[in-house]
């Protein structure tokens, strides 16, 4: 099977280097042609939609890459995307995914580790450069974290709100006990009946959870 590739890149340098890996594997790979942006990527392929795969930048003038992978994934649903950036921050990595993108590779990934990605991605898998995939784990860890915790119902009672806010503001149980009018031995309970309804182990983790639902 051999496999029709675009690529999406404004830089030439770089475009020209992806050309280069890909001449590599003419057995199973035929660079078809390249647009400097997202723009030009959608009008030569409503001219020639014979396309495989496409290689997207992210960062491109006039539309970026995950604007063009939102778009071509709606007209050009069978088209594969992989996302080849120097970018690796999570806003990234979370935007490409959610536009639908099948793949997200450096672009210092060899010429095997592309070959490879786009065969994956072709056999109905997905690619991604290891460090990208350790940081998407640990994406989707949180945000299942902050979903579990925003459907989590915490109640406070009144008194105990008073002590974390005060604990907010960096005051230690003697100042608190005497601000409450309360000994500090009632704060600490305060503050340990806090700690085991927040399921937390330290006022750091109490006033940012608090804060996550809205209790400060």
């Amino acid at each position: 099977m051999n496999y029709k590739i675009a690529i999406a890149e404004d830089n030439t340098f770089l475009a020209n280097s992806l050309i280069e890996k890909l001449s590599f594997f003419r057995e199973n790979l035929t660079y078809t042609f390249r647009a400097r942006d997202g723009k030009e990527l959608i009008e030569k392929l409503a001219k020639n939609n014979e396309i495989d795969l496409v290689l997207m930048d992210i960062k491109m003038p006039n539309m970026n890459g995950i604007e063009a992978t939102k778009l071509l994934k709606k007209q050009y649903p069978d088209i594969k995307i992989v996302m080849i950036t120097v970018f690796d921050d999570d806003e990234n990595i979370l935007q490409s995914i959610q536009s639908g993108a099948n793949g997200y590779l450096l672009k210092e990934a060899t010429a095997e580790e592309l070959h490879k990605g786009i065969l994956d991605v072709m056999n109905g898998g997905a690619t991604m450069t290891p460090s990208i995939a350790m940081k998407t784990l640990k994406i989707l860890q949180t945000a299942n974290i902050q979903q579990y915790e925003v459907n989590e119902e915490i109640k406070l009672s009144k008194r105990e709100k008073e002590v974390l806010e005060q604990l907010s503001k960096g005051f230690g149980y003697q100042v608190i006990a005497e601000k409450l009018f309360v000994s500090p031995a009632t704060v600490r309970k305060h503050i340990e009946n806090i700690y085991k309804k927040l399921q937390v182990h330290n006022k750091i983790q109490a006033v940012e959870k608090a804060r996550r639902h809205r209790l400060l």
